[in-house]
């Protein structure tokens, strides 16, 4: 298949660390090894921009550190692009959206996280929050109503973009893990550069946002025989440490990973606890699962599906923290064989599958 040029526009890159940044460079790095061409146009940050990445000027978002919001440019760079994908409906969003109507450019639009998340971060009450919930949701319909095809990564994801009555066609993909990097390692020495003690260890690795509901970890943990381990950071991070301070609980917070280190944080757990309510598909799990480590979720949104009941872990009712330490208590018995199960499903979730998908999908609107 010939491969189209890609523009690739975000709001969220490097260095900041989450789904979507990983996404965007799994998807950008397999693209290239079949011989296409994905640039990526982002907030300027302290990355160092390789070839085919483009900052554009931005400046802080100030509700959310680390943020930056991009100036929504277009560079002369990605003027020869074939196809534009948008992985957010802001300002590098629409950005992309100019580009694609300038030079009659088919457009597809990933749909990573509902935009209605963040209202807590903007709102002071709950009647401002449900008010800004519902500018988000249109909003986000009139975007997505420009663009020729909606990308989201699971089937749950999928009806919640159907839901918010948008006319674009919406396709599954899923974001994929890359299996070569994720996958089973030696971890003695992660645990003692972290300083681990031996015995069961429960964690969680990513963004600490206040809609991950991680505090409902150590609330679960109280009474395990565990050690939690917490990597990433983020706004909620304190509540949750304080949380772990107040509770019978032992706690670890080792802040932000470096990506190499992650195979070995992953294969470290027993059990990789996952209580959040909101995810559009959960690539924490599925990078979890392709390491040998099973999950203990909450069956909402993405995750309802992500975790395969038995098979890959076990999952509660979202807030309900009894049923969620009795999903941690049984995949922590039955860690081995979920384990096995688990590694025996590598190759399903493999990034490999993505982008084919992703190539047809591009395909299909030239």
């Amino acid at each position: 298949m010939d491969l189209p040029r890609v523009a690739a526009f975000t709001d969220s890159y490097l260095p900041t660390h989450n789904g979507v940044t990983y996404t965007i460079q799994t998807w950008r790095d397999r693209w290239h090894r079949r011989g296409g061409r994905m640039d990526v146009v982002y907030p300027d940050s302290d990355h160092d921009p390789a070839e085919g990445e483009y900052p554009v000027s931005s400046l802080p978002f100030p509700f959310y550190e680390g943020f930056r919001v991009g100036v929504p440019g277009v560079p002369e760079a990605v003027d020869s692009a074939e196809v534009v994908h948008a992985h957010s409906p802001f300002s590098l969003g629409l950005a992309g959206l100019r580009l694609a109507r300038k030079h009659d450019l088919p457009m597809v639009a990933s749909y990573h996280t509902p935009t209605s998340e963040y209202a807590e971060y903007l709102a002071f009450t709950r009647p401002i929050e449900r008010a800004v919930e519902r500018s988000a949701e249109e909003y986000e319909r009139r975007f997505l109503d420009r663009v020729d095809v909606v990308v989201a990564p699971s089937e749950r994801t999928a009806d919640r973009v159907r839901d918010l009555g948008t006319t674009t066609p919406v396709e599954v993909v899923s974001n994929g893990v890359d299996t070569d990097f994720f996958r089973p390692v030696e971890t003695g020495r992660f645990r003692e550069r972290h300083g681990l003690p031996d015995g069961p260890l429960v964690g969680y690795t990513g963004r600490h946002g206040y809609e991950k509901n991680l505090t409902a970890i150590v609330e679960a943990a109280d009474g395990l025989d565990v050690t939690l381990v917490f990597g990433g950071d983020g706004p909620a991070r304190e509540d949750v440490e304080r949380a772990a301070a107040e509770a019978d609980v032992e706690a670890h917070f080792l802040g932000w990973l470096d990506r190499e280190e992650l195979p070995s944080f992953y294969t470290a757990l027993d059990v990789f606890a996952f209580p959040s309510p909101v995810e559009t598909q959960g690539i924490a799990a599925l990078e979890a699962n392709a390491c040998g480590t099973p999950v203990a979720g909450v069956a909402s949104a993405a995750l309802a599906d992500t975790i395969d009941q038995g098979e890959t872990g076990y999952k509660a009712p979202p807030d309900d923290a009894a049923a969620f330490r009795d999903v941690i208590a049984r995949t922590l018995a039955e860690r081995d064989r979920l384990s096995e199960e688990c590694l025996a499903r590598r190759d399903a979730v493999s990034v490999e599958h993505s982008v084919d998908r992703l190539a047809g999908v591009y395909d299909q609107l030239r």
